[in-house]
């Protein structure tokens, strides 16, 4: 028993000493030159859509909910946060290829109509975030919108993404 109450006493300790260690968080306002709104118009109620489902995980600004300031919770929402971006970060989005821009948008359709996106695990404590029909439509429709845009402006060829090569066998 006495080992027991060691074995907690040490993990007390541990969680006490790792609430000092917190991530950077992800907080700018600063809109970049990249930033998708810069070069393609985003309606008031894709805007909406957008800060109540996608930018905390898809872009440079994070609401943090109050449980961030529990360690190892944070960590965790700053991975999830960190992963997100690298997949798609709107504060980013013409700094990359034309091709992937355009590619991030058809998948971006297809992860809302599907109910990919927001991830359940987000919607689970910000019941806001659940798209109705009509958001989803509204989002499509403005990525379809977007994509049409940038169909129009560069040739058909840059809106293909350059084959991998396989990876040689060893």
């Amino acid at each position: 028993m006495k080992i027991f109450k060691r074995i907690l006493w040490a993990l007390f300790a541990v969680f006490i000493i790792i609430q000092v260690i917190h991530p950077k968080k992800n907080e700018s306002t600063e809109v970049l030159a990249s930033d998708i709104s810069k070069s393609y118009a985003v309606p008031t109620e894709v805007n909406t859509i957008l800060a109540k489902a996608c930018n905390d995980c898809h872009s440079n600004n994070t609401r943090y909910p109050w449980y961030n300031n529990i360690q190892p919770v944070a960590w965790w929402l700053n991975n999830h946060v960190n992963e997100g971006k690298q997949h798609l970060n709107f504060n980013d989005f013409t700094s990359m290829r034309v091709a992937r821009q355009y590619k991030r948008l058809n998948d971006c359709m297809e992860e809302v109509k599907e109910g990919g996106m927001p991830l359940s695990s987000y919607t689970w404590i910000h019941k806001d975030a659940i798209l109705t029909d009509s958001e989803k439509q509204t989002f499509n429709n403005w990525c379809t919108a977007v994509r049409d845009s940038i169909k129009a402006r560069y040739p058909a060829d840059s809106l293909v993404m350059p084959k991998r090569k396989p990876e040689s066998s060893k």
